[in-house]
């Protein structure tokens, strides 16, 4: 029997996103997903679109659906949610990999990732990629995830869900990946130092590589993530 895989996507994604990712993965294991509250058509309502609410749907995910512990990939925000679902229950996680995840957050660094979500702006500067997002979302308003993905961001900054304590007190195998054209140097670095606290840790940074997922190198990004979690079945 394969073990299960959860793939976790990143804000202003959808399950979709991952679907390059999930086909090289089916072979070694059953690859599940789900769409965050908000995000690929659900309501998008302030009081569930946060971290916190997101980590309680991975558990919610993992509970109904699975009897043994689970692998879990998290793209960006699906990162975080995982590792804040993880440090409240970790029994429930065979392994963790992150990809292009900020766990460092402060009001200054919430600022800085926001400062792009607008949805006007967007419209205006990149309509190719808000009408991505309308198809995306729909029949949600995509402006509206946007606007909550702000407010989730700068939530997050003023009161980080996960301290450094929390770091080090997490006992579950995780990966941090982050790609070199990701983030300014100064916000990968306190990320960095954050994923140093995870006792058991492995990191790497992967070359040629930005935020952007459909960026990716996605079969080499498959491997690590299947060789990360086959190394802890």
């Amino acid at each position: 029997m394969k073990p299960t895989l959860l793939l976790l996507h990143g804000a202003l994604g959808s399950p979709t996103t991952l679907e390059p990712l999930a086909e090289l993965l089916v072979a070694d294991f059953t690859v599940k997903t789900f769409a965050f509250a908000g995000h690929a058509g659900r309501e998008v309502n302030p009081e569930t679109f946060t971290l916190p609410h997101f980590a309680e749907e991975v558990l919610a995910f993992l509970k109904t659906h699975e009897t043994a512990p689970a692998h879990v990939f998290g793209y960006s925000m699906g990162g975080y949610a995982a590792l804040l679902a993880a440090r409240q229950q970790p029994a429930l996680f065979a392994s963790i990999t992150t990809l292009g995840t900020k766990l460092d957050w402060s009001p200054e660094s919430a600022a800085a990732e926001t400062r792009f979500l607008d949805p006007e702006k967007m419209q205006a500067k990149v309509p190719a990629f808000a009408e991505q997002l309308r198809q995306r979302h729909a029949p949600a308003d995509w402006a509206a995830v946007v606007r909550a993905t702000a407010s989730m961001m700068l939530a997050a900054g003023a009161n980080p869900p996960l301290a450094a304590a929390d770091f080090a007190a997490l006992q579950v195998p995780v990966q941090v990946l982050m790609g070199d054209g990701d983030l300014t140097p100064e916000r990968g670095d306190a990320s960095r130092l954050l994923a140093g606290q995870l006792p058991q840790m492995q990191y790497a940074v992967l070359p040629n590589t930005p935020h952007p997922i459909e960026r990716v190198d996605i079969p080499d990004l498959a491997k690590r993530i299947k060789a990360f979690a086959l190394a802890h079945s």
